[in-house]
């Protein structure tokens, strides 16, 4: 492979050059937003080491900075997945940052490669082959090898000249591309979930284009990506342990269990049942695998012990439970999140055709094109769903379970990138998240040498800062106004 120029380092003649000098065509998105609210298209090349070649559309969007006498610069954003669009995510995060932060930046929104309104992908994916989580079984493991390898198979024939091309560094890449496009010398960023993974390979790659970044639930970058699925099991059952004794001590009131020990065999008794008769719902029966597949809804323990509590009611003959545990809990349960979809399938602002599979495709052209840590055997992950399931027996073999990725017909073009540098940045975390667990965080913060965490105690949830007004608030403000990181590590509320 050849080598691939950085676009900060542009030689007169280079083909890189066309990409860095485009000049941007802004225009209102759509009707439906506001009139601030503008998109542009960005080429950027397909393959970064044959720049001279195809080129793909990027969808960006922008709001501009409230004071052009106080503007600091650009602050991108993305929104985790990865396979989710970003380009609407300046009209959502602007209610949540105050006006000394929108007053200085633009606020730049953007669809990765492959995604939204940038070129999107499609594998022809539907129903199952759009899930994550299999529980285990040794008699139905051979149906999920099976899907995981149709899904595979589906994603190359339908999508295997543009898939070795969708990956995190060549995103990357791309944001380098609008930076050089925007005219900006450096680039500021918000990064959510998956968003905090990407910002953080962006540092590697470009560290003296990397202003102010903020990483809000932030994920491991050693992990990525097989070790990121097994983690969150790990994770899944310290949030469970806690629950039981949440749920212990209102036992007067909820009925699970006086110890944690007689919670935990009440929810054990009720997956078991489940397993031989499922529990019926208002979104159809739930078999025992299907009610532990929602394991990140224990980290809100107030609003998980209902739903568990109407679900062993229904199993012992009473009214149907409700499907899920609620909205926010559904969506904290799986890699990617459904919610952030933004438009969906269709025509969007750019007239796109998107698919209607678009986020799961993103979602394994990502996972398996970024990393070779993904065995090929399916015994190997027979093995590991053992294993996992014996140490971590709530999700344990939910997370090692085999995936499309042991089948991707081509290995990962560069190895994953490994982050280790001095770049400012600033990781806000809470205590309990199902998805970029407290672990997790703490990963990202050994990477980053030069970053501080702000970590929210008794925290709940998949967000810090997208969620809403938190303790961690005034660190980040203080942090996009002025630069100024907190002296040390912090952990606020209680």
């Amino acid at each position: 492979m050849a080598a691939l120029t950085p676009v900060t380092a542009i030689a007169a003649g280079d083909p890189l050059q066309q990409y860095a000098q485009q000049k941007l065509r802004w225009e209102r998105c759509d009707t439906g937003r506001p009139a601030g609210f503008e998109c542009a298209k960005v080429k950027v090349p397909l393959d970064y080491s044959a720049p001279g070649g195809r080129k793909i559309d990027l969808a960006i969007s922008r709001i501009k900075a409230g004071s052009a006498k106080e503007r600091h610069g650009a602050l991108l954003m993305n929104p985790g997945g990865p396979g989710v669009p970003g380009l609407t995510m300046p009209v959502e995060m602007e209610p949540l940052l105050p006006a000394v932060v929108r007053e200085r930046f633009d606020l730049i929104g953007f669809d990765p490669r492959g995604v939204g309104q940038s070129s999107p992908i499609g594998c022809g994916l539907t129903g199952d082959e759009q899930t994550f989580h299999h529980p285990y079984n040794a008699r139905t493991f051979p149906k999920d090898v099976a899907r995981a390898r149709a899904v595979a198979d589906k994603c190359w024939a339908k999508a295997g000249d543009v898939l070795p091309h969708i990956t995190t560094r060549n995103t990357a890449r791309d944001m380098d591309v609008v930076r050089a496009a925007l005219g900006e010398r450096k680039i500021s960023y918000f990064g959510y979930s998956y968003g905090t993974y990407l910002g953080a390979v962006y540092t590697q790659m470009f560290p003296q284009r990397s202003d102010r970044f903020v990483l809000d639930s932030a994920l491991d970058p050693t992990l990525a990506w097989r070790g990121a699925f097994r983690g969150w099991s790990a994770g899944a059952e310290l949030a469970f342990t806690r629950w039981t004794e949440w749920a212990a001590a209102r036992n007067a009131t909820y009925g699970l269990g006086p110890t944690p020990a007689e919670v935990r065999k009440t929810y054990g008794e009720l997956i078991a049942h489940a397993d031989r008769t499922p529990v019926p719902t208002t979104g159809g029966a739930l078999s025992g695998g299907a009610i532990r597949s929602e394991y990140g809804a224990f980290v809100h323990v107030a609003t998980v012990t209902p739903w568990i509590v109407a679900l062993k009611a229904a199993a012992a003959g009473g009214p149907p439970a409700p499907a899920t545990p609620t909205a926010s809990a559904v969506s904290d349960s799986v890699p990617v999140r459904s919610a952030d979809a933004g438009a969906g399938a269709g025509a969007g602002a750019f007239g796109a055709d998107v698919p209607a599979d678009n986020q799961s495709a993103g979602t394994w052209a990502v996972f398996c094109g970024d990393t070779r840590s993904w065995p090929r055997n399916p015994e190997q992950y027979r093995r590991d769903v053992i294993r996992d399931r014996a140490t971590y027996p709530l999700a344990g073999d939910l997370g090692a379970t085999i995936q499309p990725c042991a089948f991707w017909k081509s290995a990962a073009r560069e190895p994953a990138t490994v982050v280790s540098n001095d770049v400012n940045a600033l990781i806000v975390q809470n205590q309990w998240d199902p998805q970029a667990t407290a672990a997790m965080a703490q990963g990202m913060r050994r990477a980053l040498h030069g970053a501080r965490m702000v970590t929210v105690a008794g925290g709940e949830g998949h967000g810090v800062v997208v969620a809403g007004p938190s303790c961690a608030d005034a660190d980040v403000t203080r942090y996009l106004t002025t630069g100024r990181l907190p002296a040390k590590d912090v952990t606020c509320g209680g």
